[in-house]
């Protein structure tokens, strides 16, 4: 970005993929004075099209009308900063799309679930355009052009991926606090998005096995013992890749888990519930595949990964 301050300058922003993170967090940045896309697909993209983004929230429900919604990636122009929030697996499409359209000082800031994202985009990027980031958010598409924000302040954590402080996220900082989105600039961002990691990757799992809502698991001993031996096999994954994340971060995330709102579910749970392609890979079978090659047991991760690959699998060919 060459922005000298965004107060006198509009960006280009392109939110791709308009779901519940990009819908919520695009919609935050679609109230400011700033140029926003929005690129979608399908029902929801015609509905917003046609209506608008409504968002549902418990802190107040707002209705927005970016600058430009489009469905065709090759008319959105050339951003200045991507807020990616396509699911892990869509990210070398999105990427593969993106690369040509993109100026040397465009930021990516991806936010799916998962702790590889940044490494994955980096690899198919030949400069430093990517930011490394996570957000603190439960939304989902309830229905097509409707955003629902069930739970959490929502809050977008961000930072170089070498700790640096740089002029880039000083600047994407003040955008945020101009959008009013909550946000922290990450000095570990490591740390950070293992700590997401370890919130969402253990229930994502049990949840998706159980078809249960957090509140449910975590009141059954049986499967709220399945989610902390997960957690407990990823601290021990995390620790020996040098990430500074402990027990207590464990038992923090064990404490969030029981105080969930009744009725919450994970987007990956929610995804194989209906028949959808998930971020199984990205997130449970990681964890085992790091295991393998790091020469760590993780049967609980295992169990889960094994038990839910077939449906994945078949989720997968029946859409290609």
């Amino acid at each position: 970005m060459t922005w000298s301050t965004i107060k006198t300058y509009i960006l280009n922003i392109l939110v791709y993929g308009v779901g519940g993170i990009g819908g919520f967090f695009g919609g935050k940045l679609a109230l400011t004075d700033h140029h926003v896309t929005f690129l979608g697909r399908g029902k929801h993209f015609e509905a917003i099209h046609e209506n608008g983004l409504l968002i549902k929230s418990w802190q107040g429900d707002f209705t927005v009308r970016p600058n430009r919604i489009t469905d065709d990636v090759t008319s959105i122009g050339v951003p200045d900063l991507v807020l990616l929030g396509v699911k892990s697996w869509q990210i070398p499409e999105a990427i593969e799309h993106l690369g040509p359209r993109l100026l040397p000082n465009t930021v990516i800031l991806p936010l799916q679930n998962g702790v590889d994202n940044t490494q994955r985009i980096t690899k198919l990027l030949t400069s430093g355009h990517v930011l490394a980031g996570c957000c603190n958010l439960i939304s989902y598409i309830e229905a097509p052009g409707i955003i629902r924000h069930a739970h959490f302040i929502p809050s977008i954590t961000f930072g170089e991926v070498d700790d640096k402080l740089t002029q880039r996220v000083l600047e994407v900082k003040e955008l945020f606090e101009e959008a009013g989105i909550a946000n922290n600039i990450a000095f570990d961002i490591e740390k950070e998005l293992w700590k997401k990691f370890l919130f969402i990757c253990p229930i994502s799992g049990v949840g998706a096995l159980t078809r249960l809502e957090i509140n449910t698991i975590c009141a059954a001993p049986y499967l709220f013992k399945l989610v902390r031996d997960a957690a407990y096999e990823i601290l021990e994954l995390a620790q020996t890749k040098g990430i500074a994340i402990s027990q207590r971060d464990v038992e923090r995330t064990l404490e969030t888990l029981k105080g969930q709102e009744h009725m919450n579910t994970t987007s990956m749970q929610r995804d194989i519930i209906h028949g959808r392609p998930s971020e199984l890979e990205h997130l449970t079978g990681y964890v085992v595949h790091q295991a393998k090659k790091r020469g760590i047991f993780a049967p609980t991760n295992e169990l889960i990964y094994e038990c839910l690959l077939p449906s994945e699998l078949k989720v997968r060919r029946s859409s290609d």
